[in-house]
């Protein structure tokens, strides 16, 4: 039940690894042409298919997330003052790297308070609205909570058109159904194989507004792939992914991704059909909870917004000491049962690979 964190690979990405080590052995450097070619392309549509984006060439792909957001931090002008608004609820990589940025004289950060959830939307977008911003961050789903935020999306159509929005979809992509149509060309989106879509860490992305003319100051040479043999004067940048783009990186995830995507498609297993099957193991697991009345994993300690409309694929419980967490992760582990915990917080994932008939009665007994 730690899905969230590592979601078990299917079988499928073995062979996608030896398809990828046989290309690179037998091609050499002419490997990238079939990447730039074939596999990118393929990995986009699927991405744009997903998330119902019009224009899968701009999506932009990396090792991880936050290689993508400081390009785009980096693209800002940082000799002027820089004033950033997110939550209290970031993954570590952003509310750390906002932490270093924060010791500059310039950088002026604003967090919102995640809860109480409810007026979240009101009070996130009070501030947005001041148009003060040159950048906001903000996550689809929490990764300490497994709340989603409340009407992110629409709210993300109204964002001032001098700030760049940034939602971190995460814990969102391949979990819950999401439609970025409305907002395909306001925000950047970023996301990544590693959770939900189970084909491992080293395949992230991030949407790029159409009209996007930002010059990011973190570029490497894969942002000239198109223009290599007749590389003009100056920094130049193309009106597609490779804007964003940076350098040499090992594309055996982009396999494992694909190979991911192909097998969803010919088992007509889409985001839909997975949402609606977690959602029927969390309602079980929920009233095997109620039954038990366990001490720590109940409705009390359960943070949550709207269970069923409003949360993503994890839950989390409040456990009152990180020494209580530890103990109840150790405990669940004798149980054969795998979680995972952030201080005083443990976290129960819910996965596809999760049997129908799963009862859930042990973890409370």
């Amino acid at each position: 039940m730690a899905c969230h964190s590592h979601h078990y690979w299917p079988d499928v990405t073995l062979e996608a690894i030896n398809a990828y080590w046989q290309d690179a052995a037998q091609m050499a450097d002419s490997k990238w042409e079939k990447i730039f070619g074939e596999k990118i392309p393929a990995f986009q549509r699927g991405i744009a298919a997903a998330l119902n984006l019009p224009a899968p060439q701009q999506i932009a792909l990396a090792p991880n997330t936050h290689e993508l957001v400081y390009r785009l931090i980096s693209a800002l002008d940082l000799n002027k003052p820089l004033r950033i608004l997110t939550t209290d609820g970031e993954f570590y990589s952003f509310s750390r790297q906002l932490l270093r940025l924060e010791e500059l004289p310039n950088v002026d950060v604003v967090r919102i308070a995640t809860q109480p959830f409810a007026t979240l939307p009101q009070r996130f977008e009070q501030e947005l609205q001041s148009g003060n911003y040159q950048l906001a961050y903000a996550s689809q789903v929490f990764f300490d909570s497994g709340v989603a935020f409340p009407g992110l999306l629409e709210l993300a159509t109204r964002k001032p058109d001098a700030t760049q929005m940034v939602i971190d979809g995460y814990h969102a992509f391949f979990a819950r159904p999401t439609d970025l149509s409305a907002i395909a060309d306001k925000v950047f989106y970023t996301a990544g194989s590693y959770k939900y879509l189970g084909a491992g860490e080293g395949m992230c992305f991030m949407t790029i507004p159409r009209d996007c003319q930002l010059r990011p100051l973190n570029t490497g040479w894969f942002a000239e792939m198109a223009e290599l043999e007749n590389r003009a004067e100056g920094v130049g940048f193309g009106n597609n992914w490779l804007r964003f783009a940076g350098a040499t990186m090992d594309y055996s995830p982009l396999y494992k991704a694909l190979a991911v995507l192909d097998l969803y498609e010919r088992e007509g297993i889409t985001v839909e059909s997975i949402h609606k099957y977690v959602l029927g193991n969390q309602r079980r697991f929920l009233a095997a909870m109620d039954a038990a009345d366990h001490p720590l994993l109940n409705r009390g300690n359960l943070i949550a917004h709207d269970l069923e409309n409003g949360h993503g694929h994890f839950f989390t419980f409040r456990c009152g000491s990180a020494e209580n967490a530890e103990t109840l992760q150790a405990e669940l582990r004798q149980k054969n049962v795998l979680c995972d915990r952030r201080q005083q917080l443990l976290r129960l994932g819910f996965a596809l690979y999760h049997p129908e008939e799963e009862t859930f009665e042990r973890l409370f007994t």
